[in-house]
C-alpha cells in the first residue's frame, strides 16, 4: 500500500486564508460594524458640525483640524480594540484552544489578524476622509511627499496599534466586557492627545508630557501634517510637525508591543487554564 503525503499550505497562505475569514466573520456582526467601524465617523460629524469654525486662520477650520486627528482614533478604535476584542472572544469560545490542534500555526492565526486589522483600518480612513472632503472641505494633498508620510505612518500606527490590542487581550476576563474594558484607555487618550481637544497647547502641561509617552499623540499629529496646510504646526506643543520623533515612538511601540505580546499572551482564560 502506498501513501501520498500532502503538503501543508504554507503559512502565508494559511494567513491569507485566515485573514479573509475574519473580515467576512467582522461585517456578519452588526454590532461591531456599527461601534468599531462607523462610530468614529458618526464623532467626527459631531465634532466637525459643533465646532465647524472655531479658528481665525486661513484655510483652516476645526471641521478641518477634526477631520485630520480622527484618522488617528479611526486608526486606535478599529485595529486596537477589533484586536483586542477579537483574540478575547476566540480565547472564550475555545477558538484559541482548538487552534492549537490544527494544522494552522499560532503565526498564521496572527498574520489573519493582523490582515483583517490593517483592510478594515484602510477602509475606516477611507470613510473618515470621505466625511472629511464631502462635509468639511478637506482637501486631498496633492504633494506626493506628503502622501508618503501618510503611507508609513498608517503602517506603523497599524502594528503598533495592533501588537498592542493583542497583549490588551490578556486584560479581558469576559468577551462580553471586552469593548467596554478597551475603549476606557482609547477614550481617555483622545482627549490627552489632542485629537477631541485641539490645539493641544488648551491642555495642561503634565496632560501634554503624558500624552507624548503613548502613540496616540503623535499619530495625530502626524496626521495633521499630511492633511492641513504647513501654517498649522503653530498650534503643536513643540511648534514642529517632528516626522522622526513620531517614527522613532511609533517604531519604539511597535518594539513595546511586541514584547508585551509575548509576556502577557495565554491560548485560554486562566480559569480554564
Amino acid at each position: 500500500m502506498t501513501t501520498t503525503d500532502t503538503a501543508l499550505p504554507s503559512t502565508a497562505r494559511m494567513g491569507l486564508s485566515r485573514g479573509w475569514v475574519e473580515i467576512l466573520q467582522f461585517f456578519r456582526d452588526r454590532t461591531a460594524v456599527i461601534f468599531s467601524f462607523l462610530f468614529p465617523a458618526l464623532l467626527l460629524l459631531l465634532f466637525g458640525t459643533i465646532f465647524a469654525d472655531d479658528y481665525d486662520h486661513p484655510g483652516l477650520s476645526a471641521a478641518r483640524v477634526f477631520s485630520a486627528s480622527m484618522i488617528a482614533y479611526g486608526v486606535v478604535a478599529t485595529a486596537f480594540i477589533t484586536m483586542g476584542v477579537g483574540i478575547a472572544t476566540d480565547r472564550e469560545d475555545g477558538t484559541l484552544k482548538r487552534l492549537r490542534g490544527t494544522p494552522v500555526t499560532a503565526t498564521a492565526y496572527f498574520l489573519g489578524k493582523l490582515i483583517m486589522v490593517a483592510v478594515l483600518t484602510a477602509a475606516e480612513v477611507v470613510v473618515l476622509l470621505g466625511v472629511g472632503v464631502l462635509f468639511f472641505d478637506l482637501p486631498l494633498p496633492t504633494d506626493a511627499g506628503r502622501w508618503f508620510t501618510f503611507g508609513w505612518l498608517f503602517v506603523l500606527s497599524v502594528i503598533a496599534c495592533g501588537l498592542l490590542g493583542i497583549a490588551a487581550s490578556a486584560l479581558v476576563r469576559s468577551a462580553r466586557t471586552a469593548g467596554a474594558v478597551l475603549n476606557v484607555p482609547v477614550v481617555a487618550l483622545q482627549f490627552l492627545s489632542g485629537v477631541f481637544i485641539h490645539p493641544i497647547t488648551q491642555l495642561p502641561g503634565w496632560m501634554i508630557t503624558v500624552a507624548s509617552v503613548f502613540p496616540v499623540k503623535w499619530m495625530a499629529q502626524g496626521f495633521r501634517s499630511v492633511f492641513l496646510p504647513d501654517s498649522a504646526v503653530g498650534f503643536e506643543a513643540g511648534g514642529a510637525w517632528e516626522h522622526g520623533r513620531i517614527a522613532l515612538v511609533l517604531l519604539a511601540w511597535c518594539v513595546i508591543g511586541s514584547v508585551l505580546c509575548l509576556i502577557t499572551f495565554r491560548w485560554t482564560n486562566t480559569r480554564d487554564a
